[in-house]
């Protein structure tokens, strides 16, 4: 998978709420599917397509343990999204400090203008 398609596929992984709980569930260690289906109001074979998607986004594995395949959260795919939305935090961050600044610029001029008095307002 390219890195382009890998980024795809974890976002596309992401996008469902049902499969980040599923995540954050492997996150406190691994579960089998039938553990993973617990807190959730669907069928098994629901919780296998869910877990299918996030397999192919790289973000489970899943091992066997005699008659058990547990599933297990894998982190690399989501480092690399962490990595790429950042740089765009950085973006974002230097736009606002930029914002920040103009700010305060225009609050000091502001500030260092006359004040128009009561006669000057009324014309004398």
């Amino acid at each position: 998978m390219t890195p382009a398609t890998q980024l795809d596929a974890t976002f596309a992984a992401l996008a469902d709420p049902t499969r980040r709980a599923i995540l954050a569930r492997l996150a406190l260690g691994e579960a089998s599917v039938t553990e993973l289906a617990q807190p959730f109001a669907m069928s098994q074979p629901a919780i296998s397509k869910h877990l299918k998607v996030l397999e192919h986004a790289g973000l489970i594995s899943r091992g066997r343990d005699a008659q058990r395949r547990p599933c297990r959260l894998e982190a690399q795919p989501l480092a690399e999204a962490t990595d790429w939305l950042e740089r765009y935090r950085q973006l974002w961050e230097t736009n606002f400090q930029r914002l920040d600044a103009l700010l305060e610029e225009m609050k000091a001029q502001r500030e260092a203008a006359p004040k128009p008095t009561i006669d000057k307002l009324k014309g004398e």
